[in-house]
């Protein structure tokens, strides 16, 4: 009686692991591969997408004006006379009277341009909205006056002729502080304020215009404080490779 138990039991081990042999090998063959995951045909759109991936340059005219990414310089001036039809004064901390035309600026970009106003004062730096449009009639003024005090070669370095001014596309301004120390000099850079900008412009849009060592290139010396707005994705393209936007669209000899 015990043997024939002793049988049974074995029996019954023997099904056992014969049952779950054949579940393991079952369910391996079932099983998809590492290689069977991603089809050949798959594996090569995404190599085409990864080659494809690069920045779009044409998403917006160097050329046309009012375009965010519209270049202007001293060989691509404005349409004559040029006004942008979207002027408004931005709700930031002025360092003129609102009525002033200066304090105007592109209705496009002026919700980052509070956006970054809010976020510096978030990390106690406080900007001031220096100077924004400027006409081609207000810009006349302005270079001549530097022009008699200086003389024109000098006054080229930094002042735009009339007609050939960012200021006039209303995307560009210049950003001071609330002392007013440095304004319009290159010490700016030095200042909380300077500093701040340089780190933080671009997530906002902005870049600074004219950088340091490109004056062969933008036709203008470094101006820490002169900030132009292009949207974040070239903002921070130009911003990571220390770029100007002449050199980027392939605009220079």
């Amino acid at each position: 009686m015990k043997t024939r138990k002793r049988w049974v039991i074995l029996l019954l081990a023997l099904l056992f692991i014969v049952g779950m042999t054949v579940f393991i090998v079952a369910e391996r063959a079932g099983a998809p591969s590492s290689e069977d995951t991603l089809e050949p045909t798959e594996q090569i759109e995404e190599s085409d997408n990864t080659e494809e991936a690069g920045f779009d340059k044409t998403q917006y005219s160097v050329d046309q004006p009012g375009s965010l990414w519209w270049i202007v310089n001293r060989d691509r001036p404005l349409p004559d006379g040029y006004t942008p039809p979207d002027l408004i004064v931005p709700s930031v901390r002025l360092r003129l009277g609102g009525g002033e035309e200066q304090m105007q600026f592109s209705q496009q970009a002026r919700p980052s341009l509070e956006a970054m106003f809010e976020a510096a004062a978030d990390d106690g730096v406080e900007l001031v909205f220096g100077s924004g449009y400027r006409s081609e009639g207000l810009q006349a003024q302005f270079y001549n006056s530097y022009a008699a005090r200086d003389g024109q070669a000098a006054a080229d370095r930094y002042s735009a002729r009339p007609g050939t001014s960012e200021h006039q596309t209303g995307l560009a301004f210049d950003v001071t502080s609330p002392s007013g120390a440095c304004h319009l000099e290159i010490c700016f850079e030095g200042l909380p304020e300077g500093q701040w900008v340089q780190d933080n412009a671009h997530r906002y849009g902005f870049i600074i215009r004219y950088l340091e060592g490109k004056e062969a290139i933008t036709g203008y010396q470094y101006e820490p404080w002169h900030l132009r707005y292009v949207g974040d994705e070239l903002a921070t393209e130009l911003h990571e490779n220390g770029q100007t936007m002449e050199k980027f669209f392939d605009l220079t000899e």
